[in-house]
């Protein structure tokens, strides 16, 4: 049986199956990583809170079952960053293969294709002990004097590629009544 290191770093949180939880969820994520060295602005932080925006809104849209949360669990183990976001529906399953590409019409349909395009590797298992699964994905970081010669972080010029095509990593303000910003402060 092959054994597997102790992470070095552990993130873990149960959220509300809501758009709010999945945003929080993103967030946190973000948090965690500038807490571990990962500052906002870096290109591994940008990319792991992107997935992370994909996978939970991926828990909440086609996981959610009323009344069931989702969970997060963040690692970092040996250079590798492993997100895992888990959800209690076991039968709707995320396509075993890459994600094909959609109809270039369509409003939805990409955040897999963006989880296979920055991810090293991602895939689903099933959740340990109760019905439902497990989508997860890794990314490798530099380590100095190592560079790896797989898949790592893509260079900020690829990220701010990907951050144009999506809007979850910031709140919409515009759709707010009266424009109102978070806590309704007015001046």
């Amino acid at each position: 049986m092959q054994q597997h290191p102790a992470p070095e770093r552990a993130f873990t949180m149960r959220f509300t199956s809501t758009p709010r939880g999945a945003r929080l969820a993103r967030r946190l994520v973000s948090h965690r990583l500038n807490d571990w060295g990962y500052p906002y602005a870096t290109t591994v932080n940008e990319t792991l809170t992107l997935i992370t925006a994909e996978l939970t809104a991926n828990a909440v849209r086609h996981g959610h079952v009323p009344g069931r949360d989702f969970h997060v669990h963040l690692t970092l183990t040996e250079g590798t960053f492993r997100i895992e976001v888990t959800d209690t529906r076991a039968e709707k399953q995320p396509p075993a293969a890459s994600p094909s590409a959609t109809d270039s019409l369509s409003e939805s349909g990409r955040g897999l294709l963006l989880v296979a395009a920055l991810a090293y590797d991602w895939g689903v298992s099933p959740r340990k002990a109760a019905p439902g699964k497990t989508v997860w994905a890794e990314l490798h970081t530099r380590t100095k004097g190592h560079p790896l010669t797989h898949r790592v972080a893509p260079e900020p010029t690829d990220v701010d590629l990907l951050l144009a095509t999506s809007s979850l990593l910031r709140d919409d303000l515009g759709s707010r009544p009266g424009g109102a910003s978070h806590g309704d402060r007015r001046p």
